[in-house]
């Protein structure tokens, strides 16, 4: 699978998405994550990719232009349209269900968003599913994105060791996990139950 990240911060992905599981995974080549930089993409010759919007309010909103171009250039190195993600206040609630249902996907876009959000035409002309890790304010779609990105990982085949480890994880049959425990049988007087 391949996962291509449109932002205006991706080294705050570099970490994240190279050590544990997704590092693996990654080494292994079974995912590959691209990182672009939405103000590589921006004709503005300082490099500007927000602007004021019309109609007034507080904040910026990001400029369509330099998001067309990013996207149009992940199209053309993949050589067909990826599957558009925008992580955004606005979209569906992310959740197992959805992590699985994007499995269909081999090629995935994910438009980090920042600011007051990005200009409405990205959205109508671009984004196939807007995406929503919950009812909160992130200053951006950075750390939404890495959350999706490794529930979706982790599905994929090859990537954990044991296989089956995710069909009986928390979520996955809708249910929460039992209470588990591990070597000593008693800790500070607190023991582990006989059943």
């Amino acid at each position: 699978m391949r996962f291509d990240i449109l932002s205006l911060f991706p080294s705050m992905f570099e970490k994240v998405l190279g050590d544990s599981i997704i590092g693996r995974a990654k080494d292994k080549e079974i995912v590959k994550i691209y990182l672009h930089n939405i103000r590589d993409f921006s004709d503005d010759k300082h490099k500007r990719v927000d602007d004021y919007p019309y109609g007034g309010g507080l904040g910026m909103i990001m400029q369509c232009q330099p998001i067309f171009s990013a996207l149009d250039y992940v199209k053309r190195d993949i050589g067909i349209k990826p599957y558009v993600l925008l992580m955004s206040p606005q979209g569906k609630t992310f959740n197992q269900k959805k992590a699985q249902l994007l499995l269909d996907y081999n090629n995935i876009t994910i438009i980090c968003g920042h600011y007051e959000g990005i200009d409405e035409r990205v959205i109508e002309e671009l984004v196939d599913e807007e995406i929503s890790i919950g009812d909160f304010i992130l200053t951006g779609g950075e750390i939404a994105a890495m959350a999706v990105i490794d529930s979706i990982t982790r599905l994929i085949p090859g990537v954990l060791k044991e296989e089956e480890s995710h069909c009986i994880e928390t979520f996955n049959n809708g249910l929460l996990e039992y209470p588990q425990y591990t070597r000593p049988a008693e800790f500070m007087g607190l023991k582990v139950p006989d059943v």
